[in-house]
């Protein structure tokens, strides 16, 4: 899991004028970006509802290294056992950091946590921090590992955090598969056997069937043995031009 290859992204199901934004936004198309297939088949996935576009941020190393040390401190405040003392120290530096960043909120889709696809977890502190291996009509392929900071105890991952994962990787396969902006309205989880921390894992995803407005998806996580840990099915439906 140490090295880091380019994920391959087929987006020829994805809307042209939406895949040719995508590819010129600043940030899109750069060296570091993932290995895409042209867009060639503009399907049905600008009917938005009234859901923003987003588009890629472009960032610099120092907010890739900024989000991997706040990941650690996650880990180390659920982790550390220190004298009184030192968590005053940390509140005070907590504080600090409060203070520098404070001035600079903005609104949604405008800073770059969420919108940075080059990272994991697109560089948001909620998502998990996974990496895209293949995107595309046929399906997503994400891997990484849980985090001390997802201990639900005896060294398993917390149970919530799998719908997580798995929310976040039917929104991919959705946008991949060229359907329409969709909200979840239907998410199952089949917990097979414990899930760990700090071991590499594998989530895939594929639409099983469309139905109207409707999308069916399903979902597994296994480990390098190819184990199922855990199965997912999910139902994603369309906006309507009114929603949110």
């Amino acid at each position: 899991m140490s090295e880091q290859t380019q994920p391959t992204i087929d987006d020829s199901a994805v809307d042209e004028d939406r895949a040719a934004q995508e590819r010129s936004a600043p940030g899109g198309g750069s060296a570091a970006s993932p290995r895409r297939v042209p867009a060639h088949a503009p399907q049905e996935y600008e009917r938005h509802g009234g859901f923003p576009k987003v588009t890629p941020a472009r960032v610099g190393p120092e907010f890739g290294e900024f989000v991997e040390a706040m990941r650690t401190l996650q880990d180390l405040a659920v982790s550390a056992d220190a004298p009184a003392e030192v968590y005053g120290a940390a509140r005070d530096q907590v504080n600090a950091l409060i203070d520098l960043l404070g001035p600079y909120r903005a609104p949604e889709q405008q800073g770059p946590a969420g919108r940075a696809v080059e990272l994991p977890g697109r560089g948001s502190l909620l998502l998990l921090p996974w990496r895209t291996v293949s995107a595309g009509p046929d399906g997503i392929v994400m891997q990484g590992v849980f985090r001390r900071f997802h201990l639900g105890g005896n060294a398993a991952a917390h149970g919530g955090v799998l719908p997580l994962l798995f929310d976040d990787l039917f929104g991919m396969t959705v946008h991949y598969a060229g359907r329409p902006i969709s909200r979840t309205a239907f998410l199952h989880v089949n917990y097979r056997k414990v899930t760990p921390l700090d071991t590499p894992l594998t989530v895939r995803g594929r639409v099983e069937r469309i139905e109207g407005r409707k999308t069916f998806i399903s979902a597994e996580l296994v480990d390098e043995e190819g184990t199922v840990l855990a199965d997912s099915e999910g139902l994603m439906v369309q906006l309507l031009p009114w929603q949110p």
